[in-house]
């Protein structure tokens, strides 16, 4: 018979708190015709992204996320000293160590809160998601902060015609507490690390010198596209498929911003109703990686889209290639 005490944490887990940061800076698809042989028509056409925020220096990986966690914490009616935990997901923190989340959780005045760096690339929120739900419900913390930041900019190349025109910057995230009933609904998660040539950094840290070249993303596009719409389609049914509910159910769909073409076909091949208010901060944003879905909730909540108590589905998906999809209730 085993002699450790049961765990006494929360039966459930939610969402309780959103904030967002955004640069200053706003890029239209003008700037990056300057170095690619494109048009303004062609970029909206293919990816429906018509302006992006790229950070100053100023504006760091630590920086934005201190400005997007403390609206998310002033959200959730909580101090910065109540959390527990924070999990940053990023692959744009280019100091392997220590994690930016100890940065972060010190500047926040979070006291010795748990403090790591997850890299999942695009899915990295609803991975951090997921393990701050554990947290709550094992009892390690009573609040814990999940935060989504890329500095995409920096990893840009401006002259790959593919690529130039869909990174942008910016952080998310949301404070994730105790619940008396669920609203955070079992995660449906992976890799296929078989095509994960499909997306990646053009070459490791270690050649960057002999290379001569920043390393920067790189992609195939129609691969990764053809994946998204029909395998990632699938793993949203089974996430819906899990929380028990329906797409007549759902309330907003907040899929990562990779692509609106991306989002428009998964919608349809996921067969929602007219009434399922659909993320598109694609737009004026850019595809900001882990960023993308905190960023896209914040945004639909302030402007009155979506509202506290609504059911969305959330799915990441990207580099790896990594997925991780979940029903929540909405802050």
């Amino acid at each position: 018979m085993s002699k450790i005490r049961p765990s006494k944490g929360a039966p459930y887990a939610r969402i309780m708190g959103v904030g967002g940061y955004r640069p200053v800076r706003v890029v239209p698809n003008e700037v990056i015709l300057e170095t690619i042989d494109s048009s303004d028509e062609w970029i909206r056409s293919r990816s429906g992204i018509a302006t992006r925020h790229w950070a100053s220096p100023e504006e760091t990986v630590a920086a934005m996320s201190i400005e997007a966690s403390g609206k998310a914490i002033a959200d959730a009616g909580i101090s910065a000293d109540q959390i527990g935990g924070v999990i940053v997901s990023t692959v744009s923190h280019f100091k392997q160590t220590p994690a930016v989340a100890t940065e972060i959780a010190d500047k926040l005045g979070t006291g010795k809160a748990a403090a790591f760096d997850i890299s999942a690339g695009c899915a990295g929120f609803g991975y951090g998601l997921t393990l701050a739900k554990g947290m709550i419900v094992e009892g390690s913390a009573e609040y814990v902060l999940v935060i989504g930041v890329e500095r995409l900019s920096d990893l840009t190349d401006l002259q790959d015609r593919a690529t130039a025109f869909l990174f942008g910057d910016g952080a998310g995230a949301v404070v994730v507490g105790p619940a008396d009933e669920p609203a955070i609904g079992p995660t449906v998660w992976g890799s296929e690390g078989d095509k994960s040539e499909t997306i990646k950094q053009t070459v490791p840290w270690t050649e960057y010198d002999s290379s001569g070249k920043f390393p920067a993303i790189t992609q195939e596009g129609q691969a990764v596209f053809r994946w998204a719409v029909f395998e990632m389609a699938k793993v949203a049914q089974q996430a819906l498929d899990a929380a028990g509910i329906s797409p007549d159910d759902l309330d907003v769909f907040i899929p990562h911003q990779a692509n609106m073409r991306i989002i428009d076909s998964m919608v349809k091949t996921l067969k929602l109703p007219d009434h399922v208010t659909v993320a598109r901060d694609v737009e004026t944003t850019g595809n900001t990686s882990a960023a993308s879905i905190p960023l896209a909730m914040e945004r639909l909540l302030a402007t009155g889209q979506a509202k506290s108590g609504d059911t969305a589905l959330v799915i990441g998906f990207g580099a790896g290639l990594v997925y991780a999809a979940t029903v929540v209730t909405l802050p």
